[in-house]
């Protein structure tokens, strides 16, 4: 899934949680819904065969620089297996791509958003990019053995969920869990979560690697992040 910049109007939405008591903590949004990402897809694949627009990305290009320095700055191999969940219109992973990575794959449960990635794949001559429409919380095809997952607002998605999000939370971690190898880093990033409930939401098999910097805001005297960039490791 992919959605606007910093402070854009997903963010504003996903701030809008803990305003009323609702399961999880959070008020349900159409921005939880398949229905909603078929729809924005859509769109964006029309506007990408008219005008080569590849879209928008969720928290914007940096939130991709920030999570290549930190693989850079790791050294992880070129032929590391990646997992993109929720890949949306699949820019990270061109960039991946770009760099040299050969081992990488893209998921996501909109048919539409997968069109749209392999479209901007075949454009930039990409041929080593892996794509598959799949839902994370109910893989159809064994995907195992990956030596990293990213996540750039999937799991804020799902946490908006009208139906069952806190279930929907817990089914995304163990499959989290099966997807990852052991030692394997777990690359989140979260406009919904700050780090200790994140921590909280992944504490069963996962521990703490890295917290990564990202942009802060002041308002009243007070300082804080709009965003949450972490590194977990599996255990």
């Amino acid at each position: 899934m992919s959605a606007g910049a910093d402070g854009g109007g997903v963010v504003a939405a996903a701030r809008s949680r803990r305003a009323s008591p609702v399961e999880g903590g959070f008020v349900p949004s159409a921005l939880g819904t398949r229905e909603h990402w078929d729809a924005v897809y859509e769109k964006e694949l029309q506007m990408f065969q008219e005008y080569g627009d590849t879209g928008e990305i969720w928290f914007g290009k940096e939130s991709i620089n920030r999570l290549i320095r930190w693989i850079q700055k790791h050294k992880i191999p070129l032929d590391a297996s990646v997992l993109d969940i929720g890949t949306g219109n699949g820019v990270f992973l061109v960039e991946l791509a770009k760099l040299g990575f050969c081992n990488i794959t893209g998921i996501d449960y909109s048919p539409s958003a997968i069109q749209l990635s392999r479209s901007i794949i075949e454009k930039e001559g990409l041929p080593n990019i892996k794509l598959k429409v799949e839902d994370f919380l109910n893989l159809s095809t064994k995907l195992s053995g990956f030596h990293i997952c990213i996540d750039k607002g999937t799991f804020d998605a799902i946490s908006l969920n009208p139906d069952s999000a806190a279930e929907k939370r817990k089914q995304y971690v163990k499959s989290l869990s099966g997807v990852l190898k052991v030692k394997g880093f777990f690359l989140i990033t979260s406009c919904n979560w700050t780090k200790e409930e994140l921590l909280d939401e992944f504490c069963e098999g996962f521990e703490l690697f890295e917290e990564l910097p990202t942009p802060t805001f002041s308002f009243g005297g007070r300082s804080g992040n709009s965003v949450t960039s972490l590194v977990l490791q599996k255990t």
